[in-house]
C-alpha cells in the first residue's frame, strides 16, 4: 500500500545534526497520520508521500522546515521561589503562553534564587538530518481519522 492522506505510516527514524552527530534515534517505531494532521514534520510527510514499505531516504532539514528558529522571547529568567522543592536544570516543566495556550519550558539553568527556562523545542535552530525507514502503511480506521491521530501499539492511547 501506497503512503497516501488516510494512511497510517509506521517507520523507524535518527535524528542527526548537520555534522552527522546523532541526536535521537527510535527505539520503537513511531506511528502517525499522514495527511496534514500534524502528527510529524509537513518536509516528512512531503517527502513520503506516495512511497511503500521498505522505502528509506535521508532528509536535510533546515531549522524553519524542521523545529523552528530559536525565539529569545521564550527564554525567561524565574525567581525559584516560585517553583515547586525538587526543581532540576533538564526538568521539563508545563506554563502558558501570554496567548494562554499551553507552553513545554525547559529548566536550562539555577542560578541563585533565578531559574532559567527555554520554551523553545531543543532542536530549534538547527539544521537537522533524518533517516527515515518505513516499515508498514496500512489505512487508517474512521476512528483514527475522526480523532486526527493513531491508535493502538505504537500510537496514541485513550
Amino acid at each position: 500500500m501506497k503512503i497516501e492522506k488516510d494512511t497510517a505510516v509506521t517507520l523507524r527514524y535518527k535524528v542527526a545534526d548537520a555534522q552527522g552527530k546523532l541526536l535521537e534515534e527510535s527505539r520503537e517505531p513511531m506511528v502517525y497520520l499522514h495527511g496534514g494532521y500534524g502528527n510529524t514534520l509537513p518536509k516528512i510527510e512531503e517527502a513520503l508521500e506516495g512511497k511503500m514499505p521498505g522505502y528509506q531516504t535521508t532528509l536535510a532539514l533546515e531549522p524553519q522546515d524542521a523545529f523552528g528558529l530559536r525565539d529569545e522571547n521564550l527564554v525567561q529568567s524565574i525567581p525559584k521561589s516560585q517553583f515547586p522543592p525538587g526543581v532540576k536544570v533538564g526538568g521539563q516543566l508545563e506554563g502558558r503562553r501570554d496567548d494562554g495556550q499551553p507552553q513545554a519550558f525547559t529548566v536550562m539553568k539555577i542560578k541563585g534564587d533565578t531559574v532559567l527556562l527555554d520554551g523553545n523545542h531543543p532542536m530549534a535552530g538547527k539544521a537537522l538530518r533524518f533517516t527515515l525507514s518505513v516499515t508498514e502503511v496500512r489505512a487508517a480506521s474512521e476512528e483514527e481519522i475522526a480523532h486526527r491521530h493513531v491508535h493502538g501499539e505504537h500510537g496514541h492511547h485513550h
